[in-house]
């Protein structure tokens, strides 16, 4: 059962999100785009393990918290302006979570734990932060894949894909490939990964 501190720090979350100017429609209605970002993950979690932690499961709801404030242009438009960019928004949204959390009375441990999480720390050797990119993955592929494909080339597509799955655990595999995909899309997941 949550409790009421979690429902503040969630409500507090999607609050700080809901100021996104980017607004993304889905199923008829209009969202900022990270409030529709965060409910997503937090549907995906919960169908992917029920039994996460309340941590894992308020990382996965401000994992783009107030993302459009550091916009991607403002970095140069190569990989080692894309990696940096990235590297600056782990710590910007670790930062902005840990204010809310402290803010609806969550100790440092609780505080620590998701900008743990919010920061990838030790992916592939740490449970709970390979959750979350699970997770991250999984809503990509479920949600944002099939625009990704309008946008770029079949060579870079297979190519994310790859990149994607490497990150990726056996049970995230498993979930990958449960999920409903257009049919360019499953044919492009195929041919990444060999099936």
């Amino acid at each position: 059962m949550a409790t009421a501190q979690f429902q503040e720090a969630i409500k507090l979350f999607d609050l700080a999100n809901s100021e996104d100017p980017n607004k993304e429609t889905w199923e008829g209605k209009e969202y900022p785009k990270e409030v529709l970002y965060g409910e997503r993950m937090t549907a995906m979690l919960e169908g992917f393990d029920a039994e996460a932690s309340e941590e894992v499961q308020l990382a996965a709801r401000c994992q783009h918290i107030c993302r459009w404030e550091i916009p991607r242009d403002s970095y140069e438009m190569n990989r080692p302006g894309y990696l940096k960019w990235r590297t600056e928004l782990k710590k910007f949204h670790a930062q902005k979570a840990s204010e809310i959390l402290a803010s609806v009375g969550y100790d440092k441990d609780v505080q620590e734990k998701v900008s743990f999480l919010l920061q990838k720390k030790q992916l592939k050797r740490n449970e709970d932060t390979q959750t979350i990119e699970d997770v991250i993955c999984l809503v990509f592929l479920q949600f944002y894949f099939d625009p990704f494909i309008e946008k770029h080339s079949e060579e870079k597509i297979v190519d994310i894909i790859q990149k994607t799955w490497k990150k990726m655990s056996e049970k995230g595999h498993d979930a990958a490939l449960q999920l409903t995909y257009s049919d360019l899309g499953l044919s492009l997941v195929k041919k990444a990964l060999g099936l």
